[in-house]
């Protein structure tokens, strides 16, 4: 931004050879430093005087400062993605609706952004030579790095900002060892040792699961209220997510490898679990 501000401009090269080759992370330990280091920095230069709407102003167009505050913006995006994570699965177990009904107007955006997004996303996947598997593992990606990663970026930043806590940079090691690569060749998400971002993951994959559950029981069962044309979109976001948490729930009780989730983060989150389930939304 602050080249493009003094006259360059920037253009579009996607050579056929790959100009830059790097190690990339193996392990979600790995992964989850590594985004949790970027999305900091990110949002410490977007509250700086580098902010690309300060620095752009009558530099550059409103578009373009938009375009690079995007990534400024990942770390304080966690929090409305565990909103809509946590807050709908649980209005849907305790019989209170988050969205319009089925049937009423306004359920249009929320039925009318996810789509366009995802078709869009899927065209762009295709068109780069992605599968539509490899864009599914991506948005599973993305969610975990948006309730991991990116809330301990935020955190971190804000604590920094108030002078709790001085600005560190840890290195995100590359080098795995002959079974985790295996496992990163399969496909399979690498946990293997207690964390509390591992906590968090499963603590969220567990209670989509129970409300999942809960809530379509209260809903077949004809309970007050609770009829799926109101609680469809809830339905479905709560379904979505358990969908996406498939690899957790093989991680946490059927996997026996050493790259599985520990008992100890089972347990954890089990507790956070029952504990969410008894605070009242309202």
């Amino acid at each position: 931004m602050a080249i493009i501000c003094r006259g360059w401009e920037s253009v579009y090269r996607n050579p056929p050879r790959p100009a830059f080759i790097g190690v990339g992370p193996t392990t979600l330990a790995q992964t989850i430093l590594q985004h949790k280091r970027w999305s900091e920095g990110n949002f410490s230069i977007f509250l700086s005087k580098y902010c690309p709407f300060l620095i752009g102003h009558g530099k550059t167009t409103l578009p373009h400062q938009m375009g690079s505050s995007i990534y400024g913006l990942w770390a304080p995006n966690s929090l409305p993605t565990l909103y809509y994570v946590v807050i709908p699965s649980l209005g849907l177990l305790k019989g209170i609706p988050q969205f319009p009904e089925t049937m009423n107007p306004w359920i249009t955006p929320f039925m009318y952004v996810p789509i366009v997004k995802n078709i869009y996303s899927a065209y762009e996947a295709v068109s780069s030579g992605d599968t539509l598997k490899g864009l599914w593992n991506g948005q599973r990606m993305w969610m975990v790095r948006r309730i991991t990663s990116y809330l301990y970026g935020v955190i971190d930043t804000i604590r920094k900002l108030l002078g709790l806590s001085k600005m560190g940079f840890v290195v995100s090691p590359k080098v795995s060892g002959e079974d985790e690569s295996k496992r990163y060749e399969q496909e399979i998400i690498e946990f293997g040792m207690s964390s509390p971002e591992y906590v968090i993951i499963a603590s969220i994959a567990l209670l989509n699961l129970v409300c999942l559950v809960g809530g379509l029981y209260q809903v077949m069962a004809g309970g007050e209220n609770m009829t799926l044309n109101g609680f469809f979109l809830q339905v479905l976001l709560c379904g979505l997510l358990v969908i996406i948490n498939i690899p957790i729930y093989e991680a946490m009780f059927f996997r026996k490898d050493t790259g599985r989730i520990p008992f100890s983060v089972t347990q954890a989150s089990v507790g956070f679990v029952i504990l969410a389930l008894f605070v009242p939304l309202f």
